[in-house]
């Protein structure tokens, strides 16, 4: 096992599970998160063997999710981080993983939804104390922090990414 490929490869986990961190307590995914998942894609590719035509898939899936996803901002369904983290998500999970990608981020936003609405509903009595984050979450007309669905899908499709179908056959 090739421990270099085996950090590099967790780099995407990790970042996207700060996002998903960051956009519940803060509604806000910073730049720089979707910066490292780009710089580091990279020499992952490269530590995991994958061909350059097959890193130039992955560069048109994330620049074709960049696009779906500045529309989606512009018609105000999801924030501008969020559009980021899927396209720096599916450059890293690439054309096979990009499906299950965005089936399991709706699977799990649907979910979460659900789940944030009924906390809201019945959580007013006991959020004295609670930190302002908590408080700004339990809003009854507030924003859903999409980005904690969107780190769910990409860590649900990072299996069946070319990078680590590669490393796990390499």
């Amino acid at each position: 096992m090739d421990i270099v490929s085996l950090v590099l490869l967790a780099v995407m986990p990790a970042l996207v599970i700060v996002a998903g961190l960051k956009d519940l307590t803060s509604m806000k995914i910073p730049n720089w998160i979707s910066g490292l998942l780009i710089l580091f894609f990279f020499p992952t590719a490269l530590a995991v063997g994958l061909p350059p035509l097959d890193i130039a898939i992955h560069l048109g899936v994330a620049v074709a999710a960049l696009l779906v996803g500045m529309g989606m901002f512009a018609l105000r369904w999801i924030g501008g981080g969020d559009a980021k983290l899927m396209a720096a998500a599916c450059l890293w999970l690439g054309l096979s993983g990009s499906g299950m990608f965005l089936l399991w981020t709706g699977v799990m936003g649907g979910l979460f939804c659900l789940i944030l609405l009924f906390a809201r509903m019945h959580s007013r009595p006991y959020l004295a104390g609670a930190p302002g984050w908590v408080v700004q979450l339990m809003e009854p007309k507030g924003d859903i922090p999409y980005g904690v669905a969107i780190a769910a899908g990409a860590l649900m499709a990072y299996e069946a990414s070319p990078l680590m179908e590669r490393f796990i056959a390499g």
